[in-house]
């Protein structure tokens, strides 16, 4: 089946591929929507998220660490403190150990520094969020932050209403589980029948949905190109939330 395919032109008059919606896919005949956050709803521009690593483990272990050169996108808070801990020498007993004590640091810098977080709405994220809530979806986050974390960054950007749960890192760790995680929550809402969809603007976030079993659509308003994004076969790709047939 052929991908139905929406262009427009660049400033030069081209065509310009803006989305690819597979064939027979309907966005919007979804039940209930899974959002990331990051680089989704929201790119941050604050460093409170970013320095909360370094200065909890500061904190609680007395070590000097960075989350710089560990992979973010697509990772979870669990994960990116995994990789840090190990790069200075623990293992995964040991990170296990403190972890609890790590991440409520986390959350209480976090916390502590809520006026300074400054969250920018993704490009067209809120006529998305709006569409879908108008229409009666049930939207949730799904999302590799803490919770806390995760709750407060919506909240600053002004879509906290917007969304009636969430699933969220710690205890999870794997993207895949917290997917999984956000359809229980769903189906337990809406029936075992209610169709899930998920939004996302990373590889991972595709395989993780493709692992769950359920629809995903990517948006490049995060770090990674559209062309990217097209390569993992998703089921709409998108250069940001108007793109959508009919939005």
């Amino acid at each position: 089946m052929s991908n139905q395919i929406h262009s427009a032109s660049d400033k030069h008059g081209n065509p310009e591929q803006r989305a690819v919606v597979r064939s027979g896919f309907i966005w919007d005949a979804a039940d209930a929507y899974l959002f990331d956050i990051d680089g989704t709803l929201l790119n941050s521009r604050d460093a409170v998220h970013y320095f909360s690593f370094r200065n909890a483990v500061r904190k609680v272990l007395n070590l000097d660490t960075t989350i710089d050169g560990v992979p973010v996108h697509g990772n979870t808070d669990v994960g990116i403190m995994r990789a840090v801990l190990k790069r200075a020498g623990l293992d995964d007993a040991a990170i296990d150990r403190h972890a609890p004590q790590i991440f409520e640091e986390m959350i209480a810098e976090v916390t502590a520094n809520r006026e300074a977080i400054n969250p920018e709405l993704c490009p067209s994220i809120a006529e998305l969020v709006e569409r879908l809530h108008s229409s009666g979806k049930l939207l949730g986050v799904a999302s590799g932050n803490l919770e806390a974390i995760g709750w407060l960054k919506l909240e600053k950007a002004g879509l906290r209403s917007r969304f009636q749960f969430g699933a969220f890192s710690y205890p999870l760790e794997f993207r895949t589980d917290i997917f999984r995680y956000g359809v229980e929550q769903a189906t337990s809402r809406l029936g075992p029948d209610a169709r899930v969809y998920v939004v996302g603007d990373t590889p991972a976030d595709v395989s993780a949905a493709r692992a769950v079993g359920i629809p995903v659509i990517a948006i490049a308003t995060g770090i990674y190109r559209f062309a990217e994004l097209l390569s993992c076969q998703p089921d709409a790709c998108l250069e940001c939330g108007t793109d959508l047939p009919g939005l």
